[in-house]
C-alpha cells in the first residue's frame, strides 16, 4: 500500500512502503501541488458536450510508405525468367543435322499493345563429319526454314520430293553472290528422305554440298516438333494468353469485320 501525506503548501506526497526506507525519498515519492485556498465548485465549470478528440495511432509497418517499398524490394528481387535453347540433332556417318527454332518478333503500337512484325523460323544446321562420331561444326552451313516452308515437308508423301532456294542478300548489292539450295527427296528404297544442303559462297569462296539420311522415324519426330511449334513461330500464343473471360472486344475485332461477317451473328 502507499502512505499518503498532505501538505498544504507542498502538496501530497506518496510513499511505498515495500521500499527501504533509504530508498522511498529518491525513488517512490510524488508530490502534487495543490493551492489551499482554492475551492473547487462543480457548478461553475460548465459541462462541455463535445467528445473528447480522438488519438489515432498509425503502425508505419503497414503504412502507405512501405507497402510500395516492400513491393519495389519484391519485383527487384523477382528473377527474371531464364532463357531457354531448345534443338533435336541427328547424327549419321557422313553428317550432322540440328534443327532449332527461332522465336518471332514483335513491334509495340501506340496504344500499348503489340503486333507481329517477324515470324519466328526453325534453322537447319548441317556438319560435316571430321572423324567417327565427330564433326566440324566451324564448317557448317545453315537454312533457314520458314513456316509455309515447313508445311510443305511436313505434308511430302514417302515418295515426294520439294527443294528450297534461298539468296540471303536478295534486294541488295551483293545479291546472287551466295546461293543455298536445299533438297529433301525420297531414299531409295522408300525408307526416308534425303536432306541436302548445296552453298555457293562466292564471298568467301565456299562451294560445299552436305547431305544426311533422314529415316521414317526420325522424319516422323521432325514432322511432329513442326506441327507443335508453329503456332508459336506465328505468334498465336501471345494472343491466346491475351484472352481474357470478359473481353468483349473479341481481339482482332477491328479487322475481322472488314468486308465479312460472322454466321453465328446473323
Amino acid at each position: 500500500m502507499l502512505n499518503l501525506s498532505l501538505s498544504p503548501s507542498q502538496g501530497f506526497t506518496l510513499q511505498s512502503p515495500k521500499l527501504p526506507p533509504h530508498h522511498r525519498s529518491l525513488s517512490s515519492k510524488i508530490s502534487l501541488t495543490t493551492t489551499p485556498t482554492t475551492h473547487f465548485n462543480p457548478t461553475s465549470y460548465p459541462i462541455s458536450k463535445t467528445p473528447p478528440a480522438k488519438l489515432s495511432v498509425k503502425s508505419r509497418q503497414s503504412s502507405e510508405y512501405f507497402a510500395p517499398q516492400q513491393q519495389q524490394a519484391a519485383n527487384s528481387d523477382a528473377p527474371s525468367p531464364p532463357r531457354v535453347f531448345v534443338g533435336h540433332s541427328i547424327y549419321k556417318g557422313k553428317a550432322a543435322l540440328t534443327v532449332e527454332p527461332r522465336p518471332p518478333e514483335f513491334s509495340p503500337l501506340d496504344s500499348g499493345a503489340f503486333k507481329l512484325a517477324k515470324e519466328g523460323f526453325v534453322l537447319l544446321q548441317f556438319a560435316p563429319a571430321a572423324a567417327v562420331r565427330q564433326y566440324d561444326w566451324s564448317r557448317k552451313q545453315v537454312f533457314s526454314l520458314s513456316v509455309t516452308e515447313m508445311g510443305t515437308i511436313m505434308s511430302l508423301s514417302a515418295r515426294d520430293s520439294c527443294e528450297f532456294f534461298h539468296d540471303p542478300f536478295k534486294g541488295k548489292s551483293e545479291e546472287g553472290r551466295v546461293r543455298k539450295v536445299l533438297k529433301v527427296e525420297p531414299l531409295p528404297d522408300g525408307s526416308g528422305h534425303f536432306f541436302n544442303l548445296s552453298v555457293q559462297n562466292k564471298l568467301i569462296n565456299v562451294d560445299e554440298s552436305i547431305y544426311i539420311p533422314i529415316t521414317k522415324a526420325e522424319y516422323t519426330v521432325l514432322v511432329s516438333a513442326f506441327n507443335f511449334i508453329i503456332p508459336y513461330l506465328l505468334g498465336w500464343h501471345t494472343f491466346a494468353n491475351s484472352i481474357k473471360p470478359d473481353d468483349k472486344s473479341r481481339g482482332n475485332n477491328a479487322n475481322s469485320r472488314a468486308g465479312a461477317d460472322y454466321e453465328w451473328s446473323r
